[in-house]
């Protein structure tokens, strides 16, 4: 199923399978309203991710103004040069609209940490969003996602869940 292009919605590109997995278990949360959200195909590292954004993703966000991008890479330990590198590659015209998110290095270690599959991790975080708890997004390995999380929870949980906000 897909978006709405014309209400309200959530598109993700995740940089890699494992991302990918996440994102499945993601919207496999049934608070999750499934019209709101979809899943872009692989983009194949983060720096394909961070041209995949400069070279189609801003001319969709300017031709749609309710879409949402969320980018799921691995920081790889480069939390600060990564998030600088995505930041100069977003026009201010649709910053507001991007989020960038990510495991601290690669998310298999934090699926090690937790003992369930990717596609757990992804139910768990979504839960999380849902419910408004810190869950698992507290984890040493997500816990630098804090600000651009809440910015995202409060730009998309409106729309993207179905519980009351």
């Amino acid at each position: 199923m897909s978006v709405n292009v014309y209400q309200p919605h959530v598109v993700v590109l995740p940089e890699d399978d494992a991302n990918r997995q996440m994102v499945n278990g993601f919207v496999l949360d049934p608070s999750l309203n499934e019209r709101a959200i979809q899943p872009l195909p692989i983009a194949g590292g983060w720096t394909k991710a961070r041209d995949d954004l400069t070279f189609s993703e801003v001319a969709l966000l300017r031709k749609y103004p309710k879409r949402h991008l969320v980018l799921l890479i691995d920081f790889d330990g480069e939390v600060a040069d990564r998030s600088q590198s995505f930041q100069a590659a977003i026009p201010a015209d649709v910053r507001d609209r991007v989020y960038l998110l990510g495991t601290l290095n690669e998310p298999e270690p934090l699926r090690k940490a937790c003992g369930v599959s990717l596609e757990k991790v992804g139910q768990q975080l979504a839960q999380a969003c849902a419910h408004g708890d810190e869950g698992l997004w507290g984890h040493e390995m997500l816990i630098h996602n804090h600000t651009e999380l809440q910015r995202l929870i409060h730009n998309v949980k409106p729309f993207l869940f179905k519980l009351p906000v």
